[in-house]
């Protein structure tokens, strides 16, 4: 076995299953977390954190989560709407005046949480480098019009994700997004996570882009939504290794971590609210996650069905099958990491990697993880 860390013996299948995948190269280097009722029960990670297998995935080596990081973007909007600063059902405008503008009045903010605004991309011209900029790429946003009526439908918001919340987050307490995060979600609990990267750059696992081809239709098939939030901009995997993008505040997908840390974060819903003694949030916010505020096809994500909560996904297994259908909320990002928070079970469950796979609603690796996970359970 040349997995480290630890597990369980019910979960022998997973750390089974993690080997043979990285040993067969489907894998360069992972880690799983699961945390029930505030215990560790799994923390396992191997592999190699670069493309040419020169430096092992080691306890403390964290890489870039992509999506996954708007787990924790929602739970700091999560926190300001607990504390009493903004509620679910203002307009975005009333804290950032200049995003009225447009046709955006109405717009609030379950509809950022849940994806609905109408602004899932920056209208062209734009670039990477463009949402690198934070007043430049959020006095855009503020500007343009929705691309489809807010509210209506979900369109998964792939890069804007952040700089829309974080623009709250930012009028209402003045703290930048990953400013916000570091003080008031990692650094009490204790928690490897930053939105950025550390600037112990030899602890960052290098992307490294899918090999497979993404099951997305022909682009003449693509919805104008999808068409306009993947063009604007379209990042290769490739830019997730460069210094700007690390120094960058994307609250949609530069969050850099690892599993056990995730973990630790997220157990905060499915404990209630408190983790360590630390409350984030009260046990009525968290339950607030799982209202069903919208359900349908998403616009952006080639039409898929979708269910969402206040921030997560919410089980909807035609879709997603390996995400059982009970009380779970859950999301995941661009090449397959992924999280359920499961209050029924006061079980959390981190997957990441750096070896991308196919897909946005995470990969094959992701499915057999998870049922093996959850068959465990």
């Amino acid at each position: 076995m040349t997995l480290q860390g630890h597990w369980d013996d019910r979960f022998a299948q997973v750390a089974a299953a993690l080997e043979t995948a990285i040993a067969d190269g489907e894998e360069v280097g992972a880690a799983i977390a699961i945390d029930i009722g505030g215990q560790s029960v799994v923390d396992m990670w191997g592999g190699h954190a670069d493309a040419a297998r020169t430096r092992p995935w080691a306890a403390d080596t964290v890489v870039n989560v992509w999506s996954s990081t708007k787990t924790v973007t929602s739970l700091a909007a999560l926190m300001l709407i607990d504390r009493g600063l903004i509620a679910a059902h203002d307009r975005v405008a009333e804290y950032w005046p200049e995003f009225a503008a447009n046709g955006k009045d109405g717009v609030q903010i379950r509809h950022l949480l849940t994806h609905s605004s109408g602004v899932s991309g920056w209208d062209q011209p734009v670039v990477p480098e463009d949402i690198l900029d934070w007043d430049r790429s959020t006095a855009a946003l503020a500007a343009q019009a929705p691309w489809w009526e807010p509210g209506t439908a979900s369109g998964y918001h792939a890069l804007t994700y952040g700089h829309l919340i974080g623009e709250v987050v930012r009028r209402v307490t003045g703290s930048p997004l990953k400013d916000f995060v570091r003080d008031e979600i990692a650094g009490p609990l204790g928690a490897d996570f930053q939105i950025g990267a550390p600037e112990d750059t030899d602890r960052i696992a290098e992307i490294v882009p899918a090999t497979e081809r993404f099951e997305f239709p022909p682009l003449d098939q693509w919805s104008e939504p999808m068409l306009k939030t993947f063009t604007g901009p379209a990042p290769e995997p490739g830019i997730a290794n460069t210094a700007a993008w690390r120094a960058a505040d994307i609250g949609a997908a530069n969050g850099h971590t690892n599993a056990r840390a995730l973990a630790k974060i997220l157990s905060v819903i499915s404990l209630g609210g408190t983790v360590d003694g630390v409350t984030l949030l009260r046990p009525e916010t968290v339950e607030k996650i799982f209202e069903v505020q919208l359900e349908g096809p998403d616009l952006v994500l080639a039409g898929h069905p979708l269910r969402w909560g206040l921030g997560f996904g919410l089980p909807k297994p035609e879709t997603i099958p390996y995400v059982p259908d009970e009380k779970i909320c859950f999301w995941g990002g661009w090449g397959g990491s992924w999280e359920t928070m499961n209050p029924d079970r006061h079980a959390t469950i981190a997957y990441v990697m750096n070896k991308m796979g196919p897909g946005v609603e995470g990969s094959p690796r992701t499915d057999r993880y998870f049922r093996l996970i959850y068959d465990a359970l």
